[in-house]
């Protein structure tokens, strides 16, 4: 055997023979995603790892993704069993404080109005020719909730899970960019100064009571999602009853980091060239964005028309949190009202519709599953 031949074999076990225009594409949106993360801050707990799965998984001849390897492992057991999405919820429940919305159920109706998204998505998806199934999963990006989208696409439509994982939690993470050019477009300056009334103290008494109660009826109307609200409130009871504080920061930290972890590499692997440069995935995120946009549009457009009947006036800008990115869609209200007055604060109002959205897009979720599963 010649040099030469003994170097060609060599050659074609490296990924540079198999390399090719797509897999370089791809690490272009993988280093895309981990700028947003690095440069603007944009959810980099979970960009930075998706980002990186991407630009790894997209290395040709890598032994990452095929049955029994590293990669696929993670997206088996954690995303094909439905472990991860509801370990999130655990840990967002921990987080989560219910009390504004408590305070102020008025708001409930604002993060049920901002699951408008979800059905033009749905609707749109059928015209472009997805299936009933697909289209659910789909639509169900407008809630801008990565985990309910995961755990409902698995679910219905595990052929595009990757895509509409990846969509969903791009544009959760991509809250900033989209949502403030829709909240000016649709208020005015006078609405964006709109000064709320400060919240009355929540009782301990009532957090308490909340998660249970909220667990017996969102379970008893749409008992599909009960894994992942089941395990939503459980955190929140970690956080509410003060008992517990070993079981709460385990949820809040070491717990919830361990499986941001798994989640970003699971998702990213997903996007490999071969599976995602295709028109398909494309659609998916054009229809995402859609979603998410139609969703931040009826949360303020039902604030605008409570102003109408209400006599304590309501901050349109609070609407648009009603989609459940938490807490990037609370900030984003507060920080379009700073702009406006920098002395009106908004944060504690919008965290209500912030979290009643989270429940919007399970029980949407879970209205999916019963009639389509």
């Amino acid at each position: 055997m010649s040099t030469f031949d003994v170097f060609q074999m060599i050659l074609l076990k490296t990924g540079f023979f198999h390399l090719t225009f797509g897999h370089v594409i791809m690490w272009g949106v993988g280093l895309f995603f981990m700028m947003l993360a690095i440069k603007k801050d944009f959810e980099p707990l979970l960009l930075v790892p998706i980002g990186f799965s991407i630009f790894l998984v997209n290395m040709p001849m890598a032994p990452l993704t095929g049955k029994g390897e590293l990669l696929n492992i993670f997206y088996h057991y954690g995303l094909e069993w439905e472990v991860i999405p509801c370990l999130i919820f655990l840990g967002v429940g921990a987080l989560t404080d219910f009390g504004p919305m408590i305070a102020n159920p008025k708001t409930i109706l604002l993060g049920a109005s901002a699951q408008l998204g979800v059905y033009v998505a749905f609707f749109g998806a059928l015209l472009f020719g997805f299936n009933i199934q697909e289209a659910a999963s789909i639509g169900i990006i407008g809630g801008a909730d990565g985990p309910t989208t995961i755990y409902l696409t698995q679910m219905l439509a595990p052929q595009i899970l990757g895509a509409t994982a990846v969509a969903a939690y791009s544009y959760m993470s991509m809250v900033p960019l989209i949502q403030p050019p829709i909240m000016r477009l649709l208020t005015t300056e006078r609405e964006r100064k709109i000064r709320m009334k400060k919240l009355r103290k929540v009782s301990k008494t009532e957090k308490i009571i909340y998660p249970l109660l909220a667990t017996a009826v969102i379970c008893l109307i749409t008992p599909a999602v009960a894994p992942l609200m089941g395990l939503l409130m459980a955190g929140n009871l970690f956080r509410e009853c003060g008992v517990v504080e070993r079981l709460l920061k385990t949820s809040q930290n070491e717990l919830l980091n361990i499986v941001t972890i798994f989640l970003g590499l699971s998702v990213g692997s997903t996007m490999s060239a071969d599976k995602f440069l295709r028109p398909q995935p494309i659609f998916i995120f054009i229809l995402g964005l859609v979603a998410f946009a139609f969703s931040t549009v009826g949360g303020i457009l039902l604030a605008k028309l409570m102003n109408l009947f209400v006599k304590e006036k309501i901050n349109p800008l609070i609407g648009s949190a009603g989609v459940s990115a938490v807490p990037m869609a609370a900030r984003v209200s507060q920080k379009m009202g700073q702009e406006a007055d920098k002395h009106n604060y908004l944060l504690m109002h919008a965290m209500g519709p912030n979290v009643a959205g989270v429940i919007g897009t399970a029980v949407a979720a879970g209205m999916f599953l019963t009639l389509l599963k």
